[in-house]
């Protein structure tokens, strides 16, 4: 009985559009309607090592924990680490990066930062860290 409303993501935009998109959901979140942004950090399926595990390579790993550094510094940020040295690796196409433009448009709305609800890599390639807001 909840309504779920899907929202479809441009990945020509750029993540400075789609950061501005999650300020502008703010409001609906703090009326109550809870914003669901599902994605992966590094998600770079050419790159999976079935052997890894739940670890991630160098590379994976360096682009996980920047990405923690701004979103629970400066998620405004967030479209600087286009120019991270691990973003095309960690990043091959933006499809499941993208969401988390829009919660960290929704902290920087809200004055806030996220927590890491769910942290780690996987696969060698693929990070599941989550973040949430309240």
């Amino acid at each position: 009985d909840v309504p779920v409303v899907q929202l479809s993501i441009d990945a020509t935009a750029s993540l400075a559009i789609h950061v501005e998109l999650g300020r502008r959901l703010e409001p609906l979140r703090r009326s109550g309607v809870m914003v669901v942004a599902s994605g992966n950090i590094v998600h770079n399926l050419g790159r999976i090592d079935w052997g890894a595990g739940d670890t991630g390579t160098d590379w994976a790993q360096r682009f996980d924990d920047a990405v923690h550094t701004v979103m629970t510094t400066n998620p405004a940020s967030l479209p600087d680490l286009a120019t991270h040295p691990d973003w095309q690796a960690a990043v091959p196409t933006p499809e499941h990066f993208i969401p988390l433009a829009y919660v960290a448009g929704m902290a920087d709305a809200a004055g806030d930062v996220p927590r890491v609800l769910v942290e780690g890599c996987t696969l060698g390639s693929l990070s599941m860290t989550s973040y949430v807001l309240d």
